[in-house]
């Protein structure tokens, strides 16, 4: 049973930084993709960044390329998203969702299949 447990969300200024954290528990196939979503209120929910859990390698959408990175310790079984100069455009419910690797071995969006609750960011 794959769970999944974000942390980290707050209020902060722009300009500031934010490290969330998704604490994932359960391992199996379907925890080889773990992403970071995000969805602001009437938005479509975007794709942050993901990992590849087996080999670490990870990639993050253009929109905050240059200011997120990801990483995952494994120690923790944790995926962490470090948020760097932030902007009010940031603000949004950051969910962390796992998912099995997809046609080509590929990470997809649609394929995430387990979702954690959520934790709120707001940006001023």
């Amino acid at each position: 049973h794959v769970q999944l447990v974000e942390s980290g969300g707050g209020s902060v200024q722009a300009g500031r930084s934010l490290r969330l954290s998704c604490e994932v528990s359960g391992i199996t196939e379907g925890t080889n993709c773990i992403g970071w979503f995000r969805q602001a209120p009437g938005k479509e929910r975007e794709e942050v960044a993901h990992i590849y859990a087996r080999n670490g390698r990870s990639d993050v959408a253009d929109s905050v390329k240059g200011r997120f990175t990801v990483s995952q310790d494994n120690a923790k079984n944790s995926l962490n998203l470090q948020m760097n100069s932030l902007e009010p455009e940031d603000s949004a419910m950051y969910h962390c969702a796992s998912g099995p690797l997809g046609t080509g071995g590929i990470c997809h969006t649609t394929d995430y299949k387990y979702w954690g609750q959520g934790t709120q960011v707001t940006v001023s």
